[in-house]
């Protein structure tokens, strides 16, 4: 089977790896094994080991069943982008363009 190729910036797999380990070290905290957290997500523990080694190629609906399975962690997904701080300063600068209404003729 050929591998697929993603165009992963560096920083962007760093980032990955980081989540990786860091739901490795939730799952070990709660004294989970592998085994059972693969079940409770529904996935391979191949699956599972690849999302604690923080591949690209996983599916992000994977990460979600991982999360979940590790006692609904997944709701911390929606904090992902909420403060998004330059989405509004780009904003703002649209709003602050002043706009007159139409003039009425007569």
């Amino acid at each position: 089977m050929k591998k697929a190729a993603y165009n992963i910036l560096p920083g962007t797999e760093e980032i990955l790896k980081s989540m990786g380990e860091q739901i490795k070290l939730a799952r070990l905290r709660r004294s989970l094994s592998a085994e059972l957290v693969a079940e409770r997500a529904g996935i391979s523990r191949a699956s599972l080991w690849k999302v604690e080694k923080g591949e690209p190629a996983v599916a992000m609906g994977i990460y979600a069943a991982v999360l979940h399975a590790l006692n609904n962690l997944d709701k911390d997904l929606l904090f992902l982008a909420k403060d998004d701080e330059m989405g509004r300063r780009l904003q703002d600068l649209n709003l602050l363009t002043r706009k007159r209404a139409p003039r009425r003729k007569g």
